[in-house]
């Protein structure tokens, strides 16, 4: 069987490239084909792939890709994906999009469905006016319309959580089955070490993901903060820094745990579909404070992992630090709260769904 995986892009090694890589684990003679590849960036197993890139990837200014944004449902449907007999799309914006010959059978696992012209249209737009809010009014038409007709192209739904489960139903009309990113390897037992005077947040720095709001909310309690992370929104978030937060970009993988283990608190700001870090968090018996929607809702246990604040205000999220500091947390909730996000357990389910994928598609070609 000749296997094809689709990513969106190729530029860094996050929650999504994290599951790409235990997929690719599945299919270790796949070919890999995505909108723009940046060599240095990701692991090795990865990067040792065959890759395959869309004409995007030699257009000028890679590092502003999301400009091209328009291009992005042409530049996928531009792959050739002849001969191909199973299609795995790792999907979060237009890789679910791409054209299979019609006897191949197409997976598509959905990281979420395309934020910025869905439901954080807002988030990412907030202008009401002006020649740039008219002209993405335009172009966030046409990509709503071809992100749900384009998900007609796809045989089987998986997503990360019950969340993103529903907003495919309410944008695709599809069902889907909900498997957990593989957050940790087999086996994982939670470590314990002693913690340091200071709270942590590892995210990407995107306008849903709130990292302005425990700026602000740390401004004015005063406590250390650390903030692990890149991304968009950094020059923004630079800006007039309190001196009790630090802002330390581009960390390496073992350094970023290293914080993760001394951390007192996890600090999860925004709405997210998953969200791989505050489960890693948990792995150091770190409780995560969040705010109370989306994927946080499956992946924290309130009052044995973390606490959820239920407003986006400073007000709240210094409430939730405050009822966190009083609070006994023990190992043995935090092992079993990370045992359901394993490796294996992702690895066999996907296996699981190909397979039952297979058997029906050779029913029904009489085979």
């Amino acid at each position: 069987m000749k296997v094809a995986v689709i990513h969106d892009w190729l530029n860094g090694m996050r929650g999504g490239e994290i599951v790409l890589d235990s997929i690719l684990k599945v299919f270790p003679d796949a070919d890999l084909f995505t909108l723009f590849y940046e060599k240095g960036k990701l692991n090795e197993r990865i990067e040792n792939r065959r890759i395959i890139t869309a004409f995007t990837d030699r257009l000028p200014f890679k590092s502003k890709y999301r400009w091209y944004l328009p291009l992005f449902p042409t530049a996928i449907e531009s792959l050739d994906l002849r001969g191909y007999d199973l299609i795995v799309s790792s999907s979060h914006c237009v890789a679910k999009g791409v054209i299979p010959d019609p006897d191949a059978i197409h997976i598509s696992y959905v990281h979420s469905p395309m934020r910025y012209v869905w439901d954080l249209y807002y988030d990412y737009f907030p202008a009401r006016s002006g020649l740039k809010f008219f002209a993405f009014q335009f172009v966030s038409n046409y990509l709503r319309t071809w992100d749900s007709v384009s998900s007609n192209r796809v045989d089987s739904f998986l997503c990360n959580s019950e969340f993103v489960s529903r907003r495919i139903q309410k944008f695709y009309r599809r069902n889907s089955k909900v498997v957990y990113p593989p957050c940790l390897p087999k086996g994982f037992k939670v470590k314990t070490e002693k913690k340091e005077n200071f709270d942590l947040i590892v995210s990407a720095f995107a306008p849903y993901k709130r990292i302005d709001l425990a700026i602000e909310a740390y401004r004015k309690n005063g406590r250390p903060l650390k903030i692990l992370g890149s991304g968009q929104e950094y020059k923004k978030l630079v800006k007039e820094l309190p001196p009790n937060v630090e802002i330390l970009p581009h960390r390496p993988r073992n350094e970023v745990q290293e914080y993760m283990a001394k951390a007192k608190t996890f600090i999860f700001p925004g709405m997210e579909d998953f969200g791989i870090a505050p489960v890693e968090a948990q792995g150091y018996c770190t409780p995560v404070l969040a705010f109370g929607k989306g994927g946080a809702l499956e992946t924290v246990v309130s009052g044995k992992t973390g606490l959820f604040f239920r407003e986006q205000t400073v007000e709240a999220l210094n409430a939730s630090l405050e009822e966190s500091d009083r609070k006994e947390w023990k190992s043995k909730d935090f092992q079993a709260s990370v045992n359901r996000f394993t490796e294996e357990k992702f690895i066999i389910q996907i296996q699981k769904t190909v397979e039952t994928i297979n058997k029906n598609s050779g029913k029904r070609r009489g085979v």
